[in-house]
């Protein structure tokens, strides 16, 4: 048997070794969550040794990189480039959200495990910054358009990314059972009074009688 032939088949081996780790520690994640997600669970999922896990995969932020990597490869969030093309602002953010409430729920197995798990796993925190910072800039894109007050800015941007976090889907969605179109229409009225408002950005505590 030729030596290049030998060597793919072991490439290929461990390719497969490592995508099947990978797809263990994936579903074990959502399933019972990252402390529960232990090295041995992963390796008894895997079908496979703890050895070979940490073969693979040397620490947790190596295998939390290849976990958050593949999944959000197969998983991506809307294109908020797309979004940044529509000029009414408007027509712009119901799009945005008819996008991104469905993505919320077909992923919200993983999402809300992440979002429970971030504040007290630092390293799961750092892996997932990319993506964090990729739905703040989300907002970014739907702030432009709605006012010229520059009172209103602050206000708008805050309502812009109230309106795409996952907790704000999460509360309405999950917690409320409000269909995506519902949660986002609701939305788009709160940006709308958020935008309205703005004038309430002068209002001082002390004007108010006790």
């Amino acid at each position: 048997m030729p030596r290049t032939y030998r060597l793919n088949k072991r490439a290929d081996s461990q390719q497969a070794t490592r995508q099947r780790i990978e797809a263990a520690a994936i579903a074990l994640h959502e399933e019972v969550g990252g402390a529960a997600a232990t090295i041995t669970a992963i390796a008894e999922r895997a079908g496979v040794s703890r050895l070979t896990v940490y073969r693979h995969f040397p620490d947790e932020r190596s295998l939390l990189l290849a976990c958050t990597g593949t999944y959000l490869g197969a998983n991506l969030p809307p294109d908020a480039r797309q979004w940044a093309k529509i000029a009414d602002p408007g027509v712009r953010l119901r799009v945005a959200l008819a996008e991104l409430y469905p993505y919320y729920r077909r992923n919200q197995g993983l999402l809300a495990r992440a979002d429970d798990e971030m504040p007290a796993n630092q390293t799961l925190a750092d892996v997932l910054t990319p993506y964090r910072d990729a739905i703040a800039a989300m907002a970014d894109v739907l702030v432009p358009g709605w006012t010229e007050d520059h009172f209103a800015t602050p206000v708008v941007r805050a309502a812009a990314g109230l309106a795409v976090a996952f907790s704000t889907w999460r509360t309405l969605a999950v917690e409320q059972g409000l269909s995506d179109f519902d949660a986002a229409s609701l939305m788009l009225t709160f940006v709308h009074a958020a935008v309205g408002g703005s004038e309430a950005a002068d209002w001082r505590p002390e004007t108010v009688s006790a």
